[in-house]
């Protein structure tokens, strides 16, 4: 195990920052989902969760050295469950110990429920600015199947009432190989989402995770044939659309890629505030590059606001050792369609980019990475079978 040296300070460059902000409730809790997300109480404890966020915030803000926010995700969970009075409160405080760039990106994730739709002009005036919507399908059987409680008709509407509300970036998050979807079921969800005109859409393969309702009792799936030939005809009805895809799962109209994804897959830097938030933060004083991770229960995070203590919503935390760093980058890195230049190798995890010289001639020589010393970034081959190529990148 190698730990990061002086070396380290003279390479590294600040990275933007961003924010992550999780509110854990959801309505119920659906089979695919392993995020950290609880059935909500009847009235949820919103102002004190607030207060609990912004408590949470200021005992992370010894390392951000007064730096400028570019971007903020409110994740869930179901974020639309708080009110935008709520919000309101917690834009208030976020803004006494952040500074915001003039043009930040603040995206909040919102199901399409009549309920959640009503807040949308709500949310836009306290200044979010960017909604992702989970429609997840536009067929009432499939969402069904996913323990989903919108249906289609009001997925169709919650586009409707965000671009009223004043939403002119929005992200639709769409789901293939469902339990009882077709080929036609699939394309036809796509086709519906292009024609509703997002500025971004989020379209993958559901897949089955551990600890998740579908793990243990698993449902039945399309056959591999029919999940690659949804693949491919959707990507082409995307692209003929003028979605371009830039990472594995996202596709954008010209411009409107997401700021805050692109800097994680950027190996940005990110508080994480919430609970179960995850963080990274550049320390250049010391050379460290620092992950950490909050209390997962809400009930437990908020107890921890009433702690007298350095850091009492954090569960967890851990330097990066100079080992651990190549991979780390590269499995952000190599999401991106078009990589990244070579030159933030250094900058974001401080090292020489001639450590891994050896690597990188490999991979290029195995047709993963293309021929071009400037740039890292995968092939067509080296994106399908992106495991194999970052295991090249493991110490």
């Amino acid at each position: 195990m190698t730990f990061l040296n002086a070396n380290t300070q003279e390479r590294l460059i600040l990275p933007p920052l961003s924010l992550y902000i999780h509110v854990p409730w959801c309505v119920r809790k659906c089979p695919y989902c392993d995020f950290n997300s609880h059935k909500a109480e009847a009235v949820l404890p919103e102002l004190q969760y607030v207060d609990a966020l912004l408590k949470d915030l200021e005992s992370e803000l010894s390392i951000v050295q007064g730096r400028e926010l570019h971007s903020i995700f409110i994740g869930g969970g179901t974020p639309s469950l708080l009110s935008p009075a709520a919000y309101q409160q917690l834009f208030a405080g976020l803004k006494q110990q952040l500074t915001f760039a003039r043009d930040i990106e603040i995206t909040m994730e919102a199901n399409p429920g009549t309920f959640e739709q009503e807040r949308f002009n709500g949310f836009r005036a306290v200044g979010i600015n960017r909604l992702s919507i989970g429609v997840q399908s536009f067929h009432d059987s499939c969402l069904k199947n996913l323990g989903r409680i919108h249906s289609g008709s009001e997925a169709v509407k919650a586009m409707a009432m965000a671009r009223s509300a004043g939403f002119d970036n929005i992200n639709l998050d769409i789901m293939h190989g469902l339990p009882g979807q077709s080929e036609a079921m699939a394309m036809a969800d796509l086709q519906q989402a292009i024609d509703l005109a997002p500025n971004h859409l989020s379209w993958y393969q559901l897949t089955i995770e551990p600890n998740t309702v579908f793990w243990s009792k698993p449902p039945e799936l399309p056959e591999d044939d029919t999940l690659w030939t949804i693949q491919e005809q959707g990507q082409q009805l995307l692209a003929s659309n003028g979605l371009r895809q830039y990472e594995i799962s996202a596709y954008a109209q010209s411009g409107c890629q997401a700021r805050h994804n692109l800097n994680y897959w950027q190996f940005g830097d990110f508080i994480g505030i919430g609970a179960g938030a995850h963080g990274k933060l550049t320390d250049l004083q010391s050379g460290v590059i620092r992950r950490n991770w909050k209390t997962r229960q809400p009930g437990a995070y908020l107890e921890a606001a009433r702690l007298i203590k350095a850091k009492p919503f954090e569960a967890g935390e851990r330097t990066l050792v100079a080992d651990e760093l190549p991979l780390e980058f590269m499995m952000n890195a190599l999401r991106l369609n078009n990589g990244v230049a070579a030159e933030l190798y250094e900058q974001r995890t401080g090292l020489p980019l001639d450590d891994i010289a050896s690597v990188l001639q490999r991979v290029r020589t195995l047709e993963l990475l293309i021929n071009d010393s400037g740039r890292i970034q995968p092939t067509e081959r080296g994106s399908l079978f992106l495991n194999e190529l970052l295991e090249h990148f493991c110490s």
